[in-house]
């Protein structure tokens, strides 16, 4: 199956760029996110590199961030950069587990291959199949419960698109087998915060 950036653009400016007046931005080195203002009329998910799995992940971050975080810069987020020590990467790992979990959604609606990304390479040592547990637990969350409503949104778009089922279940995302579609690297994600995403005034399936 191919999987072509541009077509992934037009697919979520077709969804939102009216009703949610923000648009899917090829970026270069690093992905932000870039509220509308005086010079910019609308609002820009910009990802890395014309990274397909880039953009999936930007806009899994932006499922869940609430109206006002999506008028701030990067959703009001700061990020510790690689070489974390224990605390930061685990305050990290909890803000990303919700946003990850959409994210594979995202490529199993797509038939696109999800990257679990723990991004610390020269830091404290992970346990990246703990991180990988944690972010499939948040997935059987999401399917008992639903995703928040965007996220279920592009979910349903990325598989009609892609001529794929849009019901997704819980054997897609197998962690150990044949047909898992889960590779852990460390590609790194949007920004980052040591707090709690619920603290944050991200949105949940019951407010979005």
């Amino acid at each position: 199956m191919n999987h072509h950036i541009n077509d992934l653009i037009a697919l979520f400016d077709s969804e939102f760029s009216i009703s949610e007046n923000t648009r899917l931005i090829r970026g270069g080195d690093e992905p932000i996110y870039l509220p509308a203002d005086a010079s910019r009329p609308y609002h820009q998910i910009i990802f890395a590199h014309g990274f397909y799995a880039s953009a999936l992940h930007e806009i899994s971050h932006w499922c869940i961030a609430g109206k006002e975080r999506r008028l701030l810069e990067d959703f009001g987020y700061w990020y510790a950069p690689d070489g974390r020590d224990a605390n930061q990467q685990a305050a990290f790992e909890k803000v990303e587990v919700k946003p990850q979990a959409i994210e594979w959604a995202f490529c199993i609606a797509a038939g696109f291959q999800f990257n679990v990304s723990v991004d610390n390479l020269s830091g404290v040592d992970v346990d990246r199949d703990a991180f990988k547990q944690r972010v499939f637990e948040q997935v059987r969350h999401y399917l008992a419960v639903g995703y928040p409503s965007r996220a279920q949104k592009f979910i349903a778009a990325l598989a009609k698109f892609y001529d794929r089922d849009e019901k997704l279940k819980i054997e897609q995302f197998a962690l150990n087998s044949n047909k898992s579609t889960v590779v852990v690297d460390d590609y790194q994600p949007l920004s980052a915060t040591a707090a709690d995403s619920d603290a944050l005034g991200l949105e949940s399936p019951c407010n979005v």
